[in-house]
């Protein structure tokens, strides 16, 4: 099988890069299951959301994200039975497109950049699963979606839920 896996919320855990930097400037610690349903910019008083979004611009918010728990582990497996690519929509953010492959380099060795595509849009993946945590990325493949859950998309339905690495090897493996 040829699985596509996004990076950001599946792989590497930027919600938490978002709280984690919002509590160092301003002494608050967001309490995730407030967040629940919605983006972490939507989770602070309005005057600090601007902020928040522009964390993504900042140099070195890309490279110093946090692993999401088992993605290492299952990966690897997954990589041992299938086709595996990593599939970011990177181009929004320039400075990722460095940080995004240093941080698979150290993270995720064992998918060799030829298996790494740093996109816009991911309509045009043509595979047979994506695992993505936004919706409007699964909508649009013709294969097998997994909505792979992030705070952000705990009221999404419609699609093939994973809530951790687990279900996913628990499917695929």
């Amino acid at each position: 099988m040829t699985l596509f896996v996004d990076m950001d919320e599946v792989l590497a855990d930027t919600y938490g890069a978002h709280l984690e930097l919002y509590k160092e400037k301003h002494g608050v610690q967001l309490n995730l299951a407030d967040c629940q349903g919605k983006e972490a910019w939507e989770s602070v008083p309005e005057g600090h959301s601007k902020e928040i979004r522009n964390h993504a611009w900042e140099v070195g918010f890309f490279r110093n994200l946090k692993l999401i728990e088992g993605s290492q582990e299952v990966m690897a497996e997954l990589n041992k039975k299938h086709e595996v690519y990593i599939a970011s929509a990177a181009m929004q953010f320039p400075n990722s497109l460095k940080e995004k492959s240093d941080w698979l380099d150290e993270f995720f060795p064992f998918i060799p950049w030829q298996n790494r595509i740093l996109c816009g849009h991911k309509f045009i993946l043509k595979g047979d699963i994506l695992i993505d945590d936004r919706s409007y990325n699964l909508k649009n493949f013709d294969g097998r979606s997994f909505l792979f859950t992030s705070p952000h998309n705990v009221n999404t339905n419609g699609f093939e839920r994973v809530n951790s690495w687990q279900e996913v090897a628990d499917k695929l493996l």
